[in-house]
């Protein structure tokens, strides 16, 4: 009840926040959700490579992220061709179940749970996972009709990419920046984490579970993204020397719900969309209890 209450309780209620106001007011998230990527967020982002100190863990994370991507991928082919699903189904499952919520919900469950070293680390999952999925998320709810060129592409109109690679640049060649412009940046920076929450709140209040949803594919992908990931996480973490710390949030990021960016790429290119938002909200309502007990279990 305690990391309920310390934890979870203070994310629940920005995100509740969020929907509510989505709810009475209705307002154009498209908006406030480009204001939070083109500015926000990459101010966060180069802010925390340009102060990180890299070493072997980092090597971990990205390592473990593309383990977790490539294993779930295959879960999911292997269902499929057990269950004789099309195409579209199969990339709805990929969609919902490999990409997980890992910036705007994980990021702040994180920051509460482990404090500012976790924070850190939990930033760079979220860099990582973004990476990915506006690489892999595309190309699978395109049904693979995106090729390699139109992938990159997607990753090159990403504001995050080039503060991540100016932030690094300037941590590694030890590139000073001038303490006024560090402070504009750290206070943009420190916004972004609420906003994000927010806006996962009013997305969520966009959300609905289709009457019509088949309950075992609904049930799967539930299972997969809230209880299969963060085994495949606990055994990576076992089985190579990661920081105790960082474990635990290569853990609690691989448990987080459905990322609802998906839903919009599903939505766009009518890959499983009514599935892959039912998938989403029920990961998001379920993670409140899970998440909440995972944390207590590893301490």
């Amino acid at each position: 009840m305690t990391i309920f209450i310390q934890v979870v309780l203070p994310a629940l209620l920005i995100f509740v926040a969020g929907f509510v106001v989505q709810r009475w007011k209705r307002m154009d998230i498209k908006s406030i959700s480009t204001f939070a990527v083109y500015l926000l967020t990459p101010a966060l982002v180069f802010q925390t490579f340009y102060d990180v100190e890299f070493d072997q863990q980092y090597l971990f994370m990205t390592i473990f992220c593309f383990i977790l991507l490539f294993a779930i991928i295959i879960v999911n082919k292997i269902y499929s061709r057990i269950r004789k699903f099309p195409r579209d189904i199969e990339n709805g499952l990929i969609l919902s179940t490999a990409f997980m919520n890992s910036g705007n919900y994980g990021t702040p469950i994180i920051l509460f749970a482990y404090g500012e070293t976790g924070f850190a680390y939990a930033i760079s999952f979220m860099i990582l996972q973004s990476v990915i999925m506006n690489f892999f998320g595309v190309y699978y709810a395109a049904s693979g009709r995106l090729g390699f060129k139109d992938s990159l592409k997607s990753i090159s109109e990403m504001p995050l990419t080039y503060a991540l690679i100016l932030g690094v640049f300037m941590n590694v060649f030890d590139i000073h920046m001038p303490e006024n412009l560090y402070t504009a940046i750290d206070l943009v920076g420190q916004s972004a984490v609420p906003v994000v929450m927010v806006i996962l709140g009013m997305q969520l209040a966009e959300l609905k579970i289709d009457k019509v949803i088949n309950k075992e594919k609904l049930i799967y992908g539930t299972i997969v993204r809230m209880f299969l990931s963060p085994i495949i996480a606990y055994v990576f973490v076992l089985l190579l020397p990661i920081d105790p710390l960082l474990g635990k949030v290569i853990i609690v990021s691989a448990a987080m719900p459905t990322a609802v960016t998906t839903v919009m790429y599903a939505l766009q290119f009518n890959t499983s969309p009514r599935l892959v938002s039912a998938i989403a909200l029920v990961t998001t309502l379920v993670s409140v209890f899970t998440i909440t007990i995972l944390i207590t279990l590893l301490g």
